[in-house]
């Protein structure tokens, strides 16, 4: 019998110098360890594997008017990009409370703000949908705050990771949940949505022209994988290959929202802003599609009229073309923001 102990299990490499599959990314993954190679894959206008480069950070940043000593919310804390520079501009003595619905990512990112110093006194995660703000501010003894801001949509992460079912990138399982242990996955909900409801979703979710067609061929049918989803909206649609890319990301769209509701947490959400602001407090809120923007503009405007907002913004505020190619997800996006009365 040989004395020499046995050599470890290598690591499992990828083959090529150019890895397709998101597990297969392991370097972007450890961006500590791999730093340059993060750097050229944000500098190609593409964002590495399992992160997400917050989006309108000082246009977020001017619109919140921060100061050393506030108490905020962060109603979507996704990655933590936008958390950070907020609670680099609190100290000393502010406090942000960072809500998120999805479990998987929560924990990653609380610990990610740990390990950047910021302690419990300075930063709170607490796991839930920017609905429930009242409630939250409620259970952190706070009546309102002075500022708050709401990233909406989904994280680059959840986009990323195919085992969410968010993307038609890769083939993974049609979920789409952001809390994965809450309601219906996307593939139990359109085995059982009517072809009618189905197509009104697809309106007023995501616009689509071609939603009863669409609508009648997948409503009630079973789809494995967002790969299988994906080419049955194909077969349907008759137009050039960027049109029909463009009719399958929005039933993908229309199919998230429903699935997580993401409309009646909104308007639940906008109904009770003001209140949770402080007077001369301040909102800012990231949109990423027609939908959300008309949304939140209209109800700004109605609580301007009200007299619960003292002033919102005139103009909705965009990406500049050099963060639209840095970040090409940053091109959707519409920030609005308004001040307490």
């Amino acid at each position: 019998m040989s004395d020499e102990s046995p050599r470890p299990p290598r690591r499992k490499r990828y083959s090529g110098k150019n890895p397709r599959r998101f597990e297969d990314k392991y370097k972007e993954h450890d961006p500590s360890r791999h730093a340059e190679t993060v750097a050229k894959v944000i500098a190609s206008g593409k964002t590495p594997a399992g992160s997400h480069v917050p989006v309108l950070m000082e246009e977020c940043l001017d619109a919140l008017k921060l100061e050393p000593g506030m108490i905020g919310v962060d109603c979507t804390l996704g990655y933590g990009g936008h958390a950070a520079r907020i609670l680099e501009s609190l100290a000393p003595g502010g406090k942000l409370i960072g809500l998120d619905q999805d479990p998987i990512e929560l924990p990653k990112t609380e610990q990610r703000l740990r390990m950047a110093g910021f302690d419990a006194e300075a930063f709170t995660a607490v796991r839930s949908n920017y609905a429930g703000i009242a409630k939250v501010l409620s259970e952190q003894g706070f009546q309102d705050v002075d500022f708050i801001l709401a990233d909406l949509g989904c994280s680059s992460m959840q986009f990323d990771d195919p085992s969410r079912g968010f993307s038609f990138k890769n083939a993974g399982p049609l979920d789409m949940r952001m809390n994965p242990n809450r309601g219906l996955s996307a593939a139990d909900w359109l085995a059982r949505i009517t072809p009618e409801k189905l197509a009104e979703a697809l309106h007023h979710h995501a616009d689509e022209p071609r939603a009863e067609s669409i609508a009648t061929a997948i409503a009630g049918k079973t789809f494995r994988s967002t790969l299988e989803l994906a080419a049955a909206v194909r077969v349907i649609v008759r137009a050039d290959p960027d049109e029909i890319d463009l009719s399958v990301r929005r039933v993908f769209q229309a199919v998230r929202i429903a699935v997580n509701e993401e409309f009646v947490a909104l308007d639940a959400f906008l109904r009770a802003l003001p209140a949770c602001l402080k007077p001369g407090g301040r909102a800012a809120i990231l949109t990423f599609h027609s939908g959300e923007d008309r949304r939140v503009k209209k109800n700004l405007q109605a609580a301007l009229r009200d007299g619960q907002f003292s002033a919102i913004s005139e103009n909705v505020i965009t990406a500049s073309p050099e963060e639209r190619r840095m970040n090409p997800r940053s091109a959707p996006a519409k920030l609005r923001w308004a001040v307490r009365a």
